[in-house]
């Protein structure tokens, strides 16, 4: 099988990785940790078609594929960046994309000129396997009462994609943001969230949830999967040139061999990340997506821990700093694990899938 990238995917990946590279200094990633995210940044993603990349000819842009997802996710990451790609332009925008888009909302965002999120987890839920949010019929309108937790880019967002019960069904809804009651808080890592409650919200009526859902989470868990990877390699870059500058003994620490044994089992796990990660990427759209997504979700979870434990104890004293720029990336692949479902949640899922 052959992995090299297309002439296509080449130049995106270039030129995406040369934007990230001048736009993202540490005092510019600082404003955008403290905003939520850096207007000029998503402006500039928007102009160069990064967002149009994450969508297919038929939803308006030109790409939409996994490897697609997963290039630009890895770059992301590389680049520590902190815009609410995944939540506008994958997770939510994925529903829409699947249902319908009454307000014509997916030109918008590929133009950068909408944010969305997606408001499915509830207080007392575990990886939103619990919807209590109720949908009622009034005449030809609709209207949604119920709270919702951890709802990421909630306080940027335009627009909310809703999950909610209507009788023993569990339908998918569009309302505005402004409607809804909101109480923001920043993300561990850069970003932002909020608990919100709906309390008689108006709302358009999208569609059923079926398999929608699950589609666009898994493709989602891919985007963050990759976006993982591209924090690891970044750590990686880190750890090695610390390793070769920091002296003890007079001698530079990476000439230790104990050192030397310690960053090659990192390595190879990273390769072990990568591999997953293409492996979802090409079966994404497969019969067997979720066993995929729940191997690779394990094994990038477990891979993520063990590059920040390493990475922080080979720098000491300085990997734990705010000034330093290792800091703020292990902060945000750390996170990775918390978000659709952790390490040990997809473990007991494959299981389950592999038996059945």
């Amino acid at each position: 099988m052959n992995f090299d990238l297309s002439s296509e995917a080449q130049m995106l990946q270039d030129s995406l990785r040369r934007f990230l590279s001048d736009s993202y200094d540490a005092d510019s990633r600082a404003r955008a940790i403290e905003a939520g995210y850096s207007p000029d940044i998503w402006a500039g993603l928007a102009d160069l078609g990064v967002i149009g990349a994450l969508f297919t000819e038929d939803q308006g842009g030109f790409g939409g594929t996994g490897f697609d997802i997963a290039l630009i996710f890895e770059e992301l990451g590389r680049a520590g960046a902190v815009d609410p790609l995944l939540d506008t332009g994958v997770l939510a925008s994925g529903i829409l994309a699947d249902l319908d888009d009454p307000a014509g909302l997916l030109d918008e965002v590929i133009a950068g000129s909408v944010q969305l999120a997606f408001a499915h987890g509830e207080p007392g839920g575990r990886y939103g396997g619990r919807v209590q949010t109720v949908a009622t019929q009034v005449g030809d309108d609709w209207h949604l009462a119920g709270r919702k937790a951890v709802v990421v880019n909630a306080p940027l967002a335009d627009h909310l994609v809703v999950s909610a019960r209507n009788g023993d069904e569990i339908s998918l809804y569009l309302a505005e943001k402004g409607l809804a009651g909101i109480r923001p808080y920043p993300v561990t890592g850069g970003g932002m969230a909020a608990e919100v409650t709906l309390e008689n919200v108006p709302a358009t009526y999208l569609g059923p949830a079926g398999d929608v859902i699950a589609r666009a989470e898994a493709r989602a868990t891919l985007a963050l999967c990759a976006e993982a990877l591209g924090l690891m390699e970044h750590i990686r870059t880190l750890t090695i040139d610390y390793l070769k500058t920091r002296k003890q003994f007079g001698r530079p620490i990476g000439s230790f061999q104990v050192l030397q044994h310690r960053m090659a089992d990192v390595l190879i796990e990273i390769e072990q990340a990568r591999s997953a990660v293409v492996n979802l990427a090409g079966n994404l759209d497969g019969p067997d997506r979720d066993r995929h997504v729940s191997a690779t979700k394990n094994l990038v979870g477990e891979v993520a821990r063990l590059v920040v434990e390493e990475s922080i104890q080979m720098h000491g004293g300085i990997g734990m700093t705010t000034e330093y720029e290792l800091g703020h990336f292990a902060k945000r692949l750390t996170m990775v694990d918390h978000r659709f479902g952790d390490a040990l949640y997809h473990l007991e899922r494959f299981i389950a899938l592999s038996a059945a």
